[in-house]
């Protein structure tokens, strides 16, 4: 990659330790030469990243997820530093940043493009999701009768608290907890996961990347509330559908060059066994 010479930094104050990084990071790239602004306000407004090389994400993945669709719109790679929980996108830790934040804005870093999910409501915006988007009831308490067409064909109708579409990034979010399936953040496809189904036979299904699913409200005198990577609400009406597919553009994810995913499974949900010597 070409070295960062115009980088932004998006700082969760939220977060333990969050603005006090911030504060020597933005050293470091200070006596580095590279120009940079800094911001505490997410999601971004859109042109925030104009011209910058890089963005710098300080925070959980939350805060990441409030950053993607204006990276990806623009192009422009997140480094993702945790300082929130789990970590799935956030991937660098605050003395790892600090160790290799030079050999970042040297350019020393690898980019994974990353699929998204885009959806839309019957002739409403266009948005995009990293991680999934969410379909329930307006009011929780009510379960909701969902059918759902992949293209023209019928693939199910589910009876339900909601339905999880999932990139393979977002896998280890929502849809894990649903008891969707790990999917490796190369795979292009979106998985499908029902939570609390009505009918055990329900199960996660695989979609493959030119999918192009519609989900209706068959439910009587309800409103379906869609969720977009947990940050924007959406409402459709029964009989309205909402179109879901991968996105055309994918989100720069920067990493270090060592970065491991199964690494990251193998810490983050604290996996056991050993690892076999080698021979």
């Amino acid at each position: 990659m070409h070295p960062v010479r115009i980088l932004a930094f998006v700082v969760n104050a939220d977060k333990g330790g969050a603005c006090e990084l911030a504060d020597e990071l933005t050293a470091i790239a200070r006596r580095a030469g590279v120009r940079f602004k800094r911001t505490a306000r997410f999601p971004l407004r859109k042109g925030y990243l104009n011209g910058c090389d890089a963005c710098c994400v300080i925070g959980g993945d939350g805060t990441l997820l409030g950053v993607a669709e204006e990276a990806a719109r623009l192009q422009v790679p997140i480094i993702g530093i945790n300082r929130g929980t789990l970590g799935f996108l956030t991937t660098l830790s605050a003395e790892e940043a600090r160790i290799h934040f030079h050999e970042i804005l040297e350019g020393r870093f690898r980019v994974d493009y990353r699929a998204m999910l885009e959806c839309k409501t019957h002739e409403g915006p266009r948005h995009l999701a990293l991680n999934d988007v969410l379909l329930k009831d307006e009011i929780n308490t009510r379960l909701v009768r969902l059918e759902v067409f992949a293209g023209d064909e019928l693939v199910t109708e589910y009876l339900c608290d909601g339905l999880i579409l999932s990139t393979a990034t977002g896998s280890t979010a929502y849809n894990l907890s649903a008891g969707g399936p790990i999917i490796h953040p190369g795979s292009d496809v979106i998985a499908m996961t029902p939570i609390c189904p009505h009918t055990l036979t329900n199960r996660s299904i695989i979609f493959r990347d030119n999918v192009h699913l519609r989900v209706f409200n068959r439910s009587a005198n309800s409103r379906m509330i869609l969720s977009v990577d947990g940050r924007l609400e959406m409402r459709a009406g029964p009989g309205m559908p909402v179109e879901i597919r991968l996105a055309k553009i994918r989100l720069p994810l920067a990493l270090h060059r060592d970065f491991s995913y199964f690494s990251v499974l193998r810490t983050k949900l604290k996996w056991s066994g050993g690892v076999a010597e080698r021979k």
